[in-house]
């Protein structure tokens, strides 16, 4: 398995708490994901939690191109997908289920499923969608 966090904080705190798990941990992030890449690994599944909707439009054509290609064929990469109000001071972008859908399919991925759910936390007005897409090649 291979996690992927930017945020040195939040990556060492993961690695505390799944320390018993034989873990990658790599310091890299959307949208180009080179330090991943340079591994040269496919992976049965790919997912992107809660994080989608902090690049913007342009970032998410760019990472879905990255992303994509390494998910192995009939590989599944899932995603989710935050919507409502911005919590003050952070940085996210409005992105729809349909938006996913339609970029993942230009670079390969076919929708398997798509639900969405109210959030559990944060915020009146919040909810996800949940996405899942499988890899064509």
């Amino acid at each position: 398995m291979t996690a992927v966090e930017p945020t040195p904080e939040l990556r060492a705190e993961a690695q505390r708490l799944h320390a018993r798990w034989p873990i990658i941990w790599i310091d890299d992030a959307l949208p180009d994901l080179d330090r991943v890449h340079e591994l040269g690994e496919r992976y049965d599944v790919v997912m992107l939690t809660a994080v989608w909707m902090h690049l913007d439009a342009g970032q998410r054509e760019r990472a879905m191109a990255r992303v994509a290609p390494l998910v192995r064929p009939g590989g599944l990469m899932a995603l989710s997908l935050r919507h409502g109000p911005v919590p003050a001071g952070r940085r996210m972008f409005e992105v729809s289920a349909a938006e996913t859908r339609e970029l993942g399919a230009r670079h390969g991925l076919a929708i398997v499923h798509d639900s969405e759910r109210p959030a559990l936390q944060g915020g009146i007005g919040v909810w996800w969608s949940v996405l899942a897409l499988r890899a064509q090649r």
